[in-house]
């Protein structure tokens, strides 16, 4: 060590160094504590903070406060912030009741993993390569990736994946190894797409040509055609939804295959990454549904922990073949390891979660739990129409599309995602008849205020769903 530093010092010898000051004290301390409060100039503090899209945070944000100094004897601190917390209990637990809008399966219970919440579990660079940070959770991370690429049809000597951070981190993965496999490829994408696909093409500074989609929301596979026919002399790099995120459309990968090779796409000049978010693992269990294999031309699939299987955390399972992965891995030394991952540091406790439902349910529970979405979805969907609300649900789908509603203090409250004149549900394992019921009942009873003067009319939805799921005055 002591050599390292002199060569280190040999290579600054024209740099003075300066002498620390005699009056130096490494244990003295800042006796002001707490910063002041940062302000505005006098022109500024009357200026509101502009809020897009939602509600300004601040408005109601919990402030970090500095205990008293006495705080220790008196202990009112720690009342204080159980305080806070069983009030933000409440509320989660409020929520939660009306939670319709966003496909996360709320129906878990990870009680049997409290006794892990007070270790730091890190899975830094490769999950196959143990590193030198022996926190890791390595041995559940391949245990759950073995799962899915048996349900994906791949060897367990043919892959390469890790337990991400998100969904969107699969994406941004799956299409940066496509872009390494094919460095002057361009990327394809329907319109309907997930943002984190187009926020991918920019990071990557990729060429991206959106294609059409259909009313029901999947892509267009005869303009894909043309668009293709349009740049033949460069790779493509293809991402397919499977179920896309506002009408659940799932994009007919057979399909888009045919027409790559119907417009002289080779094999080994074309990339697919599949984002299967929520149906990625919901359409092995549904007979009718276009298959998502290695067995088929496609580089990596990617899907959402936190969505279908149901984890208290963010989390997803990235897959790409093995042969695609050194194009990405660096070697390094601090960890002992490789990398090829999007982060450094993953959580670990993701993977245990992971692997405690999986071994809980397996291919089995899934199928039920599918099975149940399915049907509730249609029954949703049934009872909107029967109210007279233009409603759309595609066949392979547990996303029901509907007509917006009026009141935006209703659509916060059951917690919609909207996009435009539409709203969507997504039936997930936790969302039950009954409080599809509760959710149908308020809807319609507010509709009868919405309209009873007959100032307000319903929606025209035709051009998102198609006429024949519209009910507004004109497509009765």
């Amino acid at each position: 060590m002591v050599g390292s530093i002199d060569l280190y010092a040999g290579d600054l010898n024209t740099e003075k160094v300066e002498p620390l000051p005699e009056d130096f004290d490494p244990t003295a301390v800042i006796k002001e504590l707490v910063p002041p409060v940062v302000e505005a100039e006098n022109e500024e503090k009357d200026k509101k903070r502009e809020i897009v899209l939602g509600r300004n945070v601040h408005t109601m944000c919990l402030a970090v406060t500095e205990p008293e100094s006495d705080d220790e004897v008196t202990g009112e601190r720690e009342a204080s912030m159980a305080s806070v917390l069983a009030r933000y209990r409440k509320s989660l637990i409020e929520r939660t009741k009306h939670h319709l809008g966003y496909p996360y399966n709320l129906d878990f219970d990870y009680g049997a993993l409290a006794q892990l919440q007070h270790f730091s579990i890190n899975n830094l660079g490769d999950p196959f390569i143990e590193s030198n940070y022996g926190v890791h959770s390595r041995q559940f991370e391949v245990g759950v990736l073995d799962w899915f690429a048996r349900l994906w049809e791949l060897e367990k000597n043919e892959y390469w994946g890790y337990i991400t951070n998100c969904g969107t981190e699969g994406n941004l993965h799956g299409i940066l190894v496509g872009r390494e496999v094919f460095p002057d490829g361009i990327l394809y994408t329907s319109c309907e797409t997930h943002y984190s696909v187009f926020k991918a093409a920019r990071m990557y500074r990729m060429e991206c040509v959106k294609v059409d989609t259909l009313v029901s929301g999947e892509i267009d596979c005869e303009d894909f055609k043309l668009k293709l026919l349009c740049n033949k002399d460069k790779p493509a790099i293809i991402n397919v939804n499977i179920g896309t995120t506002v009408k659940g459309a799932v994009d007919d990968l057979d399909l888009v295959i045919q027409k790559l090779e119907e417009t002289g796409f080779t094999h080994d000049r074309f990339y697919i990454h599949c984002d299967g978010a929520l149906f990625g693992l919901m359409m092995p269990f549904v007979k009718r549904a276009p298959k998502v294999s290695f067995k088929k031309p496609i580089g990596s699939v990617s899907v959402s922990g936190h969505k279908f299987v149901g984890c208290p955390m963010p989390c997803g399972v990235q897959i790409t073949r093995l042969e695609h992965i050194n194009a990405l891995s660096r070697n390094v030394e601090y960890l002992a390891s490789r990398d090829a991952t999007i982060m450094g540091s993953r959580n670990g406790h993701a993977p245990i979660f992971l692997w405690y439902t999986l071994n809980r349910k397996g291919y089995r529970g899934f199928r039920k739990e599918v099975q149940k979405c399915l049907r509730n979805a249609h029954y949703l969907k049934d009872r909107l129409k029967d109210a007279g609300i233009g409603a759309m649900l595609n066949e392979l789908s547990s996303t029901v599309v509907f007509e917006r509603p009026q009141d935006e203090e209703f659509v916060r409250r059951w917690q919609l995602a909207c996009q435009g004149n539409i709203a969507h549900v997504v039936v997930m394992p936790n969302v039950t008849i009954e409080k599809l019921d509760v959710f149908l009942n308020e809807l319609v009873q507010k509709r009868a205020t919405w309209f009873q003067d007959g100032k307000l009319q319903p929606h025209c939805i035709a051009a998102d769903v198609g006429k024949e799921n519209c009910l507004c005055a004109l497509h009765k």
